[in-house]
């Protein structure tokens, strides 16, 4: 068999909350993308830039999850074209291959009454997600976290959230990690020798979809321009299972976090004003921010700009979390490890020292470059 021919090695997802919307349309775009039945809009990594970078194919792609609610993914993604979210008949187009990864989708946890201990659940979970890569025959396995945001963990707190648990798992399998989420997860204390030893790569968290996003271009702008921003405030209206979710003050305040970094990482200040989010069930997958922003230009002479960000957060954080996992398989074929700062350009809080997103994303363009050069 000549080199053109042999067939490229599979790679594995496994994405914690497997279930959810962003999952779900993380699944059903990559087979529809690899299938040529839509373009890949939103996916930085099928740009120019990264065509040579050695990434696995989306067509290679194998999911497989872990989730706590029992919701199959084709009837998960009929409920979001129904709401829009999906294209009409996407689901029966991609059914097979929904089908297929919720087939390898197993119970998560952990769920009350579970007398187990926390490395009782981390040796069940990695013993899924090994299974799942061994029985599939994969090259390799990413485990991404999607699922809703959890508080922060109380001080002195003797057990692992959940998400923490996850991550200490995908380690134990020996898989790269990203946490798409504020959550925990890998940042955890009792975490850190067992990342710090396991000789693979991670990055996070909390993905940068929309919101802090627009305010990770603008506020360069106000630094370069030497405009005084005297307060910057938001809010957020957002329903589905996310809205549920940072309903409580906790999680609100875990999310929130990611967003006010940004400001003081690029201003060298937090300015005045805070961040609401408001949980508003009728919106479902699609939420809308407002940002209030207050500045001084020249001579103290006294502005405001407003901008509306409305979009669908399932549409926008699916391409990344492929992205990512694209990336991250990659990185470790390669036998980097560690903290993965040239991917601050999609999260919040990241691991990188900058967090202007123009220059993010050349940093992300160099790292592509370096992918590339190595093959």
């Amino acid at each position: 068999m000549t080199p053109s021919s042999t067939p490229v090695p599979s790679c594995g997802v496994w994405l914690i909350g497997a279930r959810g919307s962003v999952a779900t349309t993380a699944v059903a775009g990559s087979a529809a993308v690899a299938a040529g039945l839509h373009p890949a809009t939103g996916m930085v990594t099928e740009t120019p830039p990264f065509a040579e970078a050695g990434l696995p194919p989306l067509g290679t792609l194998v999911f497989g999850g872990h989730d706590t609610v029992e919701c199959p993914l084709p009837k998960r993604a009929e409920h979001l074209a129904a709401g829009g979210v999906l294209p009409h008949g996407l689901p029966s187009a991609v059914h097979a291959e929904l089908a297929a990864a919720d087939a390898e989708i197993r119970p998560g946890g952990p769920a009350n009454g579970d007398a187990r201990s926390d490395d009782e659940l981390i040796a069940a979970f990695a013993d899924d997600i090994r299974t799942f890569t061994r029985r599939r025959g994969l090259a390799r396995t990413v485990v991404v976290n999607v699922a809703s945001t959890e508080p922060h963990p109380a001080p002195g707190d003797a057990r692992l959230p959940a998400s923490s648990l996850y991550a200490a798992a995908a380690l134990r399998a020996g898989c790269p990690y990203v946490n798409f989420t504020p959550s925990t997860g890998l940042h955890h204390p009792a975490l850190a020798d067992a990342a710090a030893s396991s000789g693979l790569p991670w990055a996070g968290r909390d993905g940068k979809t929309g919101q802090t996003l627009l305010r990770a271009v603008l506020a360069p702008m106000f630094l370069q321009r030497a405009l005084d921003v005297r307060a910057w405030s938001g809010t957020n209206l957002l329903g589905g299972g996310d809205g549920a979710a940072l309903a409580d003050p906790a999680a609100a305040a875990a999310k929130n976090a990611g967003k006010e970094r940004v400001l003081a990482d690029v201003l060298g200040t937090a300015p005045q004003g805070e961040v609401h989010i408001d949980d508003v069930p009728a919106l479902g997958d699609w939420k809308t921010a407002w940002d209030h922003i207050a500045f001084d230009g020249f001579l103290g002479s006294r502005m405001v700009l407003q901008t509306i960000w409305q979009g669908c957060d399932s549409a926008l954080a699916a391409p990344l979390v492929l992205d990512l996992a694209r990336l991250l398989a990659r990185a470790a074929d390669l036998g980097l490890t560690g903290p993965r700062p040239e991917l601050g350009f999609y999260f919040k809080d990241p691991d990188g020292h900058t967090s202007a997103l123009g220059e993010q994303y050349a940093e992300l363009l160099a790292f592509a470059s370096r992918l590339g050069a190595a093959q």
